[in-house]
Parts: C-alpha cells; sequence; structure tokens
C-alpha cells in the first residue's frame, strides 16, 4: 500500500471541455500525472491554458468529460453526486482569491463553519496559528485584505483536509501581505502534513513547490521537481 500512499493523487488522461460546435473550447487534453502525498505542487500557466479547469477537476469541483483522478487507490470520477459532495467534505479544503467571508459572522464564527464540516471543535487552535488570535470578534470589514485571507485559510484548515487546493490566493494581495500568507500557509502544511495544490500566475511561487506543472493551451508542457525550495521571503515577487 504504500506506492498507493506515496502516489495520493494519480491524473490519468483527463479531457474537459466546455461548450458545443465552433464556439466549444477544449480546456484539457488529455492530462495525466501523480502527485505524492504531503508535497506541494504549483501549477503555472497563463489565461486559458486549463490550470484552473485542472484543478477544478482535482478537487472534484466538476467532472471531466474522460479520464480519471485517483486518491489513493479510490477512483473518485465516478462518483456519484451524493458520494462526491462527501468526498469534498471530508477531503478537500479551497482557498481562492476572493475571500468569500460571511460578512455578518465574526472570524471566529466563519471559522467554525469550517470546523463543523469535520467535527473540529479544536478549530481556535488553527485561528491562532494563522495569528488572528486577538481578533476572534471582528467582522470581515474590520479587517484587512490579509487578514480576511488569513480567515479563509484558518476556515479551509479548520476542516483539517487531507488536500488543500488554492486558486492564486495571493492574487488580491500586496507584496508584504502576500508573501505573509504564503508563509502562514507553509509552515501549516509542515505541522499539519496535508498535500497542497496551487494555482497561480506568480512564477516566482513555484520556487517554494516541490513539484512545478506548467500547462500550455490545455497539455501539459513540463513537469519539474526542485530539489531545493525557498520561503515565502527568498522567493522574488
Amino acid at each position: 500500500m504504500k506506492g498507493a500512499i506515496d502516489r495520493m493523487i494519480e491524473v490519468k488522461e483527463l479531457t474537459k471541455s466546455y461548450g458545443k460546435g465552433e464556439s466549444g473550447v477544449l480546456a484539457l487534453k488529455g492530462v495525466s500525472f501523480e502527485i505524492r502525498a504531503g508535497s506541494f505542487t504549483v501549477i503555472l500557466g497563463a489565461s486559458g491554458s486549463g490550470k484552473s479547469t485542472l484543478l477544478h477537476l482535482l478537487s472534484g469541483l466538476e467532472r471531466p468529460d474522460s479520464g480519471v483522478v485517483i486518491y489513493s487507490g479510490k477512483e473518485v470520477t465516478r462518483l456519484s453526486d451524493q458520494a462526491l459532495t462527501e468526498f469534498r467534505k471530508e477531503t478537500v479544503g479551497f482557498i481562492f482569491q476572493q475571500y468569500y467571508l460571511l460578512p455578518h459572522m465574526t472570524v471566529d464564527k466563519n471559522v467554525k463553519m469550517g470546523a463543523d464540516l469535520a467535527g473540529n471543535k479544536d478549530y481556535r487552535a488553527v485561528i491562532e496559528a494563522v495569528g488572528l488570535g486577538e481578533k476572534l470578534q471582528k467582522y470581515p470589514s474590520e479587517l484587512s485584505g490579509g487578514e480576511q485571507q488569513r480567515v479563509s485559510v484558518a476556515r479551509a484548515l479548520a476542516k483539517r483536509p487531507k488536500v488543500l487546493f488554492l486558486d492564486e490566493p495571493t492574487g488580491a494581495l500586496d507584496e508584504q501581505t502576500g508573501r505573509q500568507v504564503l508563509d502562514y500557509i507553509c509552515k501549516l502544511q509542515r505541522e499539519y502534513g496535508f498535500t497542497m495544490v496551487m494555482v497561480t500566475h506568480n512564477q516566482n511561487i513555484a520556487e517554494m513547490a516541490d513539484t512545478v506543472i506548467r500547462m500550455n493551451s490545455g497539455e501539459l508542457s513540463e513537469i519539474h521537481t526542485n530539489t531545493a525550495t525557498k520561503t515565502a521571503y527568498e522567493i522574488g515577487w
């Protein structure tokens, strides 16, 4: 079983199209690769390269036209809608460029929403870990952009996901705040041991990852393994 666990996510010949006829777009064209459990993978590519589509298929937010996604030996692409929803609830967490916080809820209650999905009663430890322990009763409108993004990080991690998906998590942040948020996320990944997959335009962030996947026109153009990784404060911006 060790090999299956090491490979955690296996992707085989994924295809995905949107629309039909002349207006149709083939977003993914038979993509295959593996992601090792506990690793940090960055997916790079220009707009329209298929990287966000790939993230949606990996995380179970969308289904492929063909091909399979396998988690530790379990094929998730053929699950029923109900089983796929349960899989996402139990296995994955999401952090997006937009924070998607509920404005009428405090920091504590926003994070508790994620924690409740996993029955996690110790979620405040995650709020402390992202440096917001003193802001439990603040509302999103009372926080800076970086603080709001850290709330979204805490909410995702309070679910105790096995895999954390991130779609341009620093896209709306300035350099200083972006580095700070990335530093928090990577420290928490090392502490909790979850697998992390991030889509980004920022090529410098790729230097932080174990594996870099480059997309071009719906295909893999390169898969690169970093022999040494950098911290959020060592990369360019």
